[in-house]
């Protein structure tokens, strides 16, 4: 059993002045449903009693007859230590002398004494290692170091800020070759990832699942610890200090959060107390047909509060800057993956959850209101209304919702030969008919490069240097239309192969030039976001875009204006998805001066052909496309051109 992560130093555990027990308040708020943090009773808890140290056990079981602690103090004697019974559901008691470290599970008897289980903790800290599935008394005393940090986010719009995300499965990130390839330790990751991160330029990582998951293949997406961070990796402590180091080198973090479904995992939350306490008993509400999981029943208060309580431990206690919710669709619909027949209507006759409705609206509400400088992200694949609309004005409350329609126009249309674009040109404007209806973030996922599908590189049509040219250009386009950017680990080396949880990224790959090419450009298009504010200020206002020319499919060129507020910045982002060079090639832009070549995906730095415009352009005062001024440029193959509008450089 390896509770702590490989030969690193755990902080020595603080009894707490007196145990933790739940007051009329806690029972009324739990029971009513808005409780926000009701971690703080339930689950084990270090404190004194009489003076006497020990641990306060307490654990919601309604309908249990017969309730338990068991473990390593005791002998796993189930009769040993009896909970007693109390107010709302709650089995609870000090047990004396048991401390930090200590394995536990809660033997759980129903009424009638049919179902008999050995249960871990749904409040627990901290679990051992799987395969072994025991939780463990834990104390979080963590000496934060991110103060700096903490202050500036709380000054921050995350709204109005640079933004771009770089998304991490930390089991599969870099591995160990001389120690059985097992997977980086939380500490272990820390300095190599800060020092990716930084130099590829992202503001923020967003870490696929840490809670606690039985099954390593799950990606963590089947959580059984929604309060335990996975010990896979090491302790409580050491992800603190993964987290703790990142802000200290200014990158934010977004934790990966599964509020959907749970797993049926006999020791978790299923039947938990012998009737189905957190999920709905008919599977036609509570059984997940895709997932082979069980599905919340988001009407039952006590869960509310569970899953409300669990996003604000995660804010609270490890300082995360925002949860990515996943598989908010698949709560949103009572017939979600089910045929005709196999779904529940709502009391209306719809489809709709209304319970998970109104689930997410409290939750986004309370973490707005407690964290208000942090970002809740839903994975929503469907067109359903105001997904970051406020409240108050029937929308679900997010910060930024996956834009997945992006993600599929624009892959599907870049997998066709540049000879067939033309005839898909709509799959790269149609977007601009709902950019504004949410705000949205632009997703290149784990979930595209997996099951087949190949990687983003080996989706590209062509030669190798097409192959890498088209990737540059789909980066740059990530970039450049409004909206936030997220890449997954190992797009940025222009990786071969699809993804694999079982082993590293291809970083060998840096060793060969086009590989080195395409993580320079990303680096650019980082640096390129940072400094110019009319490529992230305005991506959810319509005032910062405005087409030069859209309709260009016979040539297969797309070009489009970026506006800073007050038009203090601007930037014109030109775009040619065939490997025809066009010389010669004029666009309207709305102001004199000389425009300076910000990016160029074809420079041979980034490995391409090196064709371009000699640092920048001057406006002539010759009309184009509905504006004043145009620009002569040279627009190179399968390439990208950001201009930025420079009126006191002097220039060709």
């Amino acid at each position: 059993m390896n509770l702590i992560s490989r030969a690193q130093p755990q902080p020595q555990p603080q009894a707490q002045p007196a145990a933790a027990e739940l007051m009329d308040l806690d029972y009324h708020l739990f029971n009513e449903g808005t409780h926000t943090r009701i971690y703080e009773k339930l689950g084990a808890h270090l404190g004194l009693r009489d003076g006497t140290p020990g641990t306060h056990f307490a654990v919601w079981a309604p309908n249990a007859g017969y309730v338990s602690v068991v473990g390593d103090f005791n002998g796993w004697n189930q009769g040993a230590t009896p909970l007693s019974h109390g107010q709302g559901g709650v089995w609870s008691r000090f047990v004396p002398g048991v401390g930090h470290g200590s394995v536990y599970k809660y033997h759980v008897v129903s009424r009638d004494g049919s179902y008999r289980f050995d249960k871990a903790d749904p409040y627990a800290f901290y679990g051992e290692m799987p395969p072994q599935t025991g939780s463990v008394v834990w104390d979080l005393e963590y000496a934060w170091q991110d103060q700096e940090w903490m202050k500036a986010r709380a000054q921050r719009d995350p709204i109005v800020s640079p933004l771009s995300i770089y998304e991490v499965h930390l089991g599969s990130w870099m591995r160990v070759p001389e120690d059985g390839f097992r997977s980086l330790s939380y500490r272990e990751i820390a300095p190599k990832l800060v020092e990716h991160v930084r130099r590829l330029g992202f503001t923020h990582v967003e870490l696929m699942p840490v809670m606690d998951h039985p099954f390593f293949g799950s990606w963590g997406y089947q959580v059984t610890g929604y309060f335990a961070p996975s010990a896979r990796y090491g302790s409580p402590q050491d992800l603190m200090y993964l987290i703790d180091t990142l802000h200290q080198n200014g990158i934010g973090v977004i934790l990966d959060w599964v509020p959907a479904h749970f797993p049926k995992d006999g020791f978790s939350l299923n039947y938990f107390d012998g009737t189905h306490l957190y999920e709905h008993a008919d599977p036609r509400q509570g059984e997940h047909p895709d997932w082979g999981t069980v599905i919340y029943n988001y009407g039952r208060h006590e869960v509310r509060s569970f899953l409300t309580s669990s996003a604000m431990f995660w804010l609270d206690r490890y300082h995360a800057d925002g949860l990515r919710v996943d598989g908010v669709s698949s709560m949103l619909y009572l017939d979600y993956g089910r045929k005709h027949g196999e779904w529940l209507p709502n009391q209306y006759g719809g489809r709709e959850n209304l319970e998970a409705i109104e689930f997410l609206r409290h939750l986004n509400g309370v973490v707005h209101h407690q964290h208000p400088d942090v970002l809740t992200i839903a994975e929503e694949s469907t067109a359903w209304p105001r997904v970051t609309g406020p409240t108050h004005l029937g929308g679900l409350g997010f910060s930024l919702k996956w834009d997945m329609g992006w993600m599929h126009d624009t892959l599907h249309f870049l997998q066709n030969d540049p000879v067939h674009r033309k005839f898909h040109h709509h799959q790269l404007t149609f977007r601009r008919v709902y950019a504004y209806h949410e705000r949205f973030v632009l997703p290149l996922s784990h979930d595209e490069v997996v099951y087949g599908k190949g990687s983003l590189l080996s989706r590209m049509p062509g030669d190798v240097w097409q192959k890498f040219a088209n990737l540059r250009l789909l980066f740059a386009y990530m970039f450049a239309i409004p909206g936030r950017p997220l890449l997954f680990m190992g797009g940025e080396l222009g990786q071969w192969r699809e993804w694999n949880h079982d082993s590293s990224i291809d970083w060998h790959l840096l060793g060969e030039p086009l590989h080195q090419g395409a993580q320079r450009l990303v680096e650019q298009l980082n640096r390129a976001q940072r400094e110019s504010p009319a490529l992230y200020a305005l991506d959810f206002d319509p005032d910062g875009f405005d087409w030069i020319d859209a309709s260009d499919n016979e040539q297969t060129t797309l070009s489009f204006l970026r506006f800073a507020p007050d038009r203090s910045d601007t930037v014109a982002a030109l775009f040619n998805f065939t490997p025809i060079p066009r010389h010669n090639f004029r666009i309207g832009v709305p102001a004199d001066g000389f425009w300076e070549e910000l990016v160029n995906t074809d420079a041979r730095e980034f490995g391409g052909s090196g064709q371009g415009n000699l640092g920048g352009v001057r406006a002539t005062p010759v009309g184009s496309h509905g504006k004043r001024f145009s620009l002569n440029v040279t627009l190179p193959p399968l390439g990208a051109l950001f201009l930025r509008h420079n009126p006191l450089r002097t220039g060709r």
